[in-house]
């Protein structure tokens, strides 16, 4: 049995590119259970701590820790689904299938799971779709489906839904809300506020690179304990 991957554990992280400090001194803990939604201005440093969370950046200075790291062979059940889906140049069935092939599932279940994943997500009748003529809305769905089927503990969302109307919208919420329920820890950026209340638990709100608050959803939108977040919901800070 595979050893849990969380909590996570981030001690004083930072991060600097072109010589601007994007993330300065955080330190958090992220636990498994409650959603986690990550607000903050345009700049605060939102997607740079999603993408060090999941590997694709590191910090200049600190250390971040996943509580099997003492296991150097152990597999970590982790994914990460950006505004902008990264498909292959193949059908939406084979997109999944490559999926599984990389993560060591032998060649006979490949199909059969593929196929199940796509009817998971309403895309059944669009096996042999090529995946980049899909729609945007589509596409996403594609790609939480071939998140999903590989059974992460941790799904890292970069504003999935930024560029898609209210309809495709609705269809993906419902979708992370039944990863989460099937057991997914569930982190998502988003600037759409009413987002963060119907699918957050909590949120962690990043003003100018550091952690400037975190609590429950509904008391962030009801009584924000920082001034930067009070001034963030009333649209009086610009979001540069």
């Amino acid at each position: 049995m595979l050893d849990s991957l969380l909590p996570l554990q981030l001690s004083q992280v930072s991060f600097v590119a072109g010589g601007r400090t994007i993330l300065d001194d955080v330190s958090l803990e992220l636990t498994a259970g409650p959603r986690t939604v990550i607000l903050g201005p345009n700049g605060a440093g939102k997607s740079v701590l999603l993408r060090i969370c999941h590997g694709l950046l590191a910090p200049k200075s600190g250390t971040l820790r996943w509580a099997n790291s003492e296991r150097p062979g152990q597999a970590r059940r982790q994914a990460m689904v950006f505004q902008r889906p990264v498909l292959l140049r193949r059908s939406a069935l084979g997109n999944l299938t490559f999926a599984l092939a990389v993560a060591g599932v032998p060649p006979v279940e490949r199909e059969a799971r593929a196929r199940a994943a796509l009817a998971r997500v309403g895309l059944g009748d669009l096996a042999h779709r090529p995946a980049r003529v899909l729609s945007g809305g589509e596409q996403q769905r594609l790609v939480l489906a071939r998140a999903w089927m590989l059974e992460p503990e941790v799904l890292f969302l970069d504003e999935p839904t930024a560029n898609l109307d209210p309809g495709a919208t609705r269809e993906i919420e419902s979708i992370v809300r039944s990863i989460h329920a099937a057991g997914t820890k569930i982190l998502l950026v988003t600037h759409n506020l009413a987002q963060a209340q119907r699918l957050g638990d909590e949120v962690l709100f990043i003003d100018r690179g550091r952690i400037a608050e975190r609590t429950p959803v509904d008391v962030f939108f009801r009584r924000p304990a920082s001034a930067a977040a009070e001034d963030y919901l009333k649209g009086e800070k610009p979001w540069q």
